[in-house]
């Protein structure tokens, strides 16, 4: 990304955080329970309708994957972008690299993912472009991996 002249964020990135901020002051005012999940997916669903072609056919793929084997996670936005959570807090995301004029989608984890190795050295994102059937199946490993 872009920094600006002043050496500050890009308009993507103060877009980002504008929607973080944005999510989780609607996060604080939401009911708990089912209505608040709903409300989530909802959201989420939204902002995977709204992606551009190719990243919105990845974000669903990515749905399915995660629906299939790793239920327990829930729909979340995660910094705008489609992520799915255990108690509130993301697991795995969804990145949609036309969004953030970037080359490439991102699929990656965050730190409450179960992906540590005993080399004390693993990835946290990957780079998606169009991708395999094999890659999708790695993909589904490293959801179900994450989710615990």
């Amino acid at each position: 990304m872009t920094k600006n002249g002043a050496g500050g964020f890009s308009a993507e990135e103060r877009a980002a955080m504008k929607q973080r901020a944005a999510e989780l002051k609607a996060d604080a005012k939401r009911a708990k329970g089912a209505e608040k999940a709903a409300a989530e997916e909802t959201e989420q669903l939204a902002k995977i309708a709204n992606m551009p072609d190719g990243d919105r056919e990845m974000a669903e793929r990515l749905q399915q994957i995660v629906a299939d084997v790793a239920p327990d996670l829930a729909p979340k936005l995660y910094y705008g972008q489609p992520g799915y959570a255990r108690d509130g807090k993301v697991v795995v995301f969804f990145r949609s690299g036309q969004m953030d004029k970037e080359r490439y989608s991102t699929f990656g984890v965050s730190s409450r993912a179960a992906l540590d190795e005993a080399s004390g050295f693993w990835p946290t994102s990957y780079a998606l472009i169009d991708p395999t059937e094999k890659a999708w199946e790695e993909l589904g490993e490293i959801v179900r991996r994450a989710a615990g």
